[in-house]
């Protein structure tokens, strides 16, 4: 098939952990016979630096006429003044607005390998596989901001549709799975919660009967993501709460290198992206773990263009190299393996089968 791709490598780590990827979209076009045009753009700080808006209209263009987006990371302490006026932030909200992916897809699902590195006990991690769904595009990252020398205001403002059309997709996943649906809200305070919990009681009630609904507040979720992960299967909550519970359940795989996103609406064009960030600490020195990165390319093969056979390559090419014992540095301090020697040995894992496949 063809298809454009958008690569917005970003800041930090994102041009590293990009590169990776871009080499697993150009290999997984070779062995299967498609045709990717990928086409880079600039987002964040370094547009910024580049006497740019953080999120350029050449790029929203470019973005917009691509099939999909793979996205770095953007952010970090050289643009992180709480008093500037443009922040690389700015663009990736403005980019997830435009493009109208309001669903965000987190799988959790701990690697036997690099579980062992977590800082919780293996078997506490046995059988966990967790699909978060948060919603993206509301709630108080959207909301009106007031600032002035003493107060400060961030306006969390839900509507009834937004609400009802991430519960569906949330729904659509859990009808996929066990049919268990966890959502995740402060209902006992904030009122933007209680219309998320009368709205999916609601939909889940007219329209996805099968589905069996649970209601945990947030508090009470950030420990038993912890302490009993293996209870979840699908949970569904709203923008600040999902940002924060995602990066909490990245400790259940040993590494936020590992965990991939897609940022998905009501067409196949999505965004995807690395749960990591930009980590500016590591940014330059090759030691950045790729994989999430290049699962995030899974996804995108799966969800945009539909290549279920190429996603889950990708995906078992992944998983042979963790298996195999090769480990970047969060993972394993001695004998780590660096970015690109790993994304050498995933595309290696890819390419054998597929080569012998083809001939």
């Amino acid at each position: 098939m063809k298809a454009t791709i958008a690569i917005l490598p970003g800041d930090g780590i994102g041009p590293e952990v990009c590169a990776e990827g871009r080499r697993m979209l150009e290999t997984v076009a070779g062995h299967y016979g498609h045709a990717f045009e990928l086409v880079e753009a600039p987002i964040g700080g370094a547009a910024i630096d580049a006497g740019l808006d953080p999120l350029p209209e050449q790029t929203l263009a470019t973005c917009r006429r691509a099939h999909a987006v793979l996205l770095g990371a953007v952010g970090g302490p050289k643009w992180s003044d709480p008093a500037a006026r443009v922040r690389p932030e700015q663009g990736l909200l403005a980019l997830r607005a435009a493009l109208g992916v309001y669903a965000n897809v987190r799988p959790v699902k701990p690697h036997p390998v690099a579980a062992r590195h977590a800082p919780l006990k293996p078997q506490h991690l046995r059988r966990v596989d967790i699909v978060f769904v948060r919603e993206l595009t509301g709630g108080s990252y959207f909301g009106v901001k007031r600032r002035d020398h003493e107060s400060a205001v961030d306006e969390c403002r839900y509507t009834v549709a937004e609400i009802e059309r991430v519960t569906r997709h949330a729904c659509r996943i859990a009808q996929t799975r066990s049919g268990r649906l966890t959502h995740v809200d402060k209902a006992n305070v904030l009122e933007t919660s209680r219309l998320w919990r009368a709205t999916v009681e609601r939909v889940v009630r007219e329209e996805f009967a099968g589905i069996a609904l649970e209601h945990v507040l947030v508090d009470s979720m950030a420990m038993h993501l912890i302490t009993h992960p293996v209870r979840f299967d699908v949970v569904l909550t709203e923008n600040l709460f999902g940002d924060i519970l995602t990066d909490e359940a990245a400790v259940l795989c040993g590494s936020m290198g590992l965990l991939p996103s897609a940022s998905l609406g009501d067409g196949p064009a999505g965004l995807y992206e690395p749960i990591h960030g930009s980590a500016p600490d590591i940014a330059g020195k090759g030691i950045a773990n790729p994989a999430g990165a290049l699962l995030s390319v899974a996804m995108l093969l799966r969800h945009s263009l539909d290549l279920e056979v190429e996603a889950a390559a990708v995906e078992r090419a992944v998983d042979a190299t963790l298996a195999a014992g090769l480990l970047t540095r969060d993972l394993k301090r001695r004998g780590s393996i660096g970015t690109t020697a790993f994304g050498d040995a995933v595309i290696e894992r890819l390419a054998t089968p597929v080569a012998r496949r083809v001939a």
